[in-house]
Parts: structure tokens; sequence; C-alpha cells
């Protein structure tokens, strides 16, 4: 589609993903607030796949705050060892946890600032949290955001996570903006993957800048290669 405008690729894009895939959610695997941003500082540099194979056993031997606040950190370690940096993870799980008590009451904020405060919690991590759990207008930018909003075009010379976060918000739709997060992730994941995208496997190519690029450089008329960037 050549010569789209930014606000109109916007409209296109966010359209097609609205109406093939509108209850996208994350794939970490909780059941209230306190397991959530539990999954959400596991999950740094690590799969959510690799995630959920260790959370169960975690939510088990802790199951709140409380209990995780009392643990030592050769406990948590144990517990966590198959993902990355379990050493500063299991620090950061406890240290979260004695500041929720302390300086939240035990509940998660909803506020990303508040959520900062958090040992562990980065603003990413902070933007998961309030989207997810309190359906707030936060984007968080991981290197699957990063990447596809450049890719197709939702986002120009932004050279940092904040950068691509601040051009999101500024074209998505308030009430968008916490499905949206999981839109581009999702896309990123499964389709839009780093070193082979699959194109042709892709709904929004038509909207895509990445596409439209390939195509003209290839001279096909129909679709362009997957080349590895």
């Amino acid at each position: 589609m050549k010569g789209l405008s930014k606000k109109k690729r916007y409209e296109k894009v966010l359209a097609w993903f609205e109406q093939n895939n509108p209850l996208a959610e994350t794939e970490l695997e909780y059941k209230n607030p306190y397991e959530l941003i539990v999954a959400v500082i596991l999950s740094a540099q690590c799969t959510d796949v690799r995630v959920n194979m260790i959370t169960p056993a975690f939510y088990k031997a802790f199951p709140n705050e409380k209990e995780l606040a009392n643990a030592t950190q050769e406990e948590v370690f144990e517990l966590i060892k198959s993902c990355s940096y379990p050493n500063n993870k299991a620090k950061n799980l406890i240290g979260m946890a004695k500041t929720l008590i302390s300086e939240f009451g035990g509940v998660v904020p909803d506020d990303v600032d508040d959520l900062q405060k958090l040992p562990g919690v980065g603003r990413k991590t902070a933007n998961v949290v309030a989207s997810v759990i309190y359906k707030k207008p936060a984007m968080a930018v991981d290197t699957h955001v990063f990447r596809v909003s450049a890719r197709i075009g939702l986002t120009t010379n932004a050279k940092t996570p904040l950068a691509t976060e601040k051009q999101l918000v500024k074209f998505i739709p308030e009430h968008k903006i916490h499905r949206a997060h999981h839109w581009l992730i999702l896309h990123g994941r499964y389709i839009c993957k780093a070193r082979r995208p699959l194109c042709d496997e892709c709904g929004i190519s038509p909207y895509c800048k990445y596409f439209a690029k390939d195509f003209a450089r290839i001279g096909d008329t129909t679709k362009p290669m997957n080349v590895e960037k």
C-alpha cells in the first residue's frame, strides 16, 4: 500500500489485530497481582515458557508476599535456578515482597511510578503489571515490541524503548493500549521473528514498511523473500 501515512498505517494495523486477535493477553500464568509481578520479574531475559515451568512450584512454596518476604535467598534460588540470572532475581523477589508489605500494605500498586519502587521492577515490568492487571494505558516495550514497531513503520528513528513507548502511545487510542502491547509482543514472537520474519504468513504485510521495502528490492510481483536481518 504505497504512500500510506503513519495515521492510516496505525488504523489498518490495529484494525487487523482487533479483528484477528481481539482477546490477546499475556502468556504468563498467574491468578492474582502478586503472582503476575513474580512472573514478570522472572521473565526478564527469559522465555514465558520457562517461567511457566518455574512458577507452579514457586507459588506453592510462596503463595503470597508474606511467605516470600520471610524466605531466604537460597530457598528462592533453588526454585528459580533454571531461569536467567537466578541470584539477582532471588534477591529482587524477596526485596519486592518486603517493599510491597512495608510501603504498600501488601497491595500491588496500579501506578507505574509506584511499581518501579519495587526491587526488580523497571519501567517495562511496571507497564506490564499496570496494563495487564489494571488495564491502564501503559505500553510495555520489550525486544519484540521494539523490533516489530520499527519494522512495520509504527515508530520512526526510535533508538530506545522509552522513545518507542512514547511514539506508540501517541498514535494508539488510549483504550486499546493495554491490548496493543500484547498484539505486538505475540506478533513478534510468532510471526515477525527477529532473524526470519514470516512475511508470507503475515496478515498486516499490506501495511508494513519492511514488507514494502523488501518487495521493491527484489522486484517480485507476489511476495518478498524471507531474508535474515
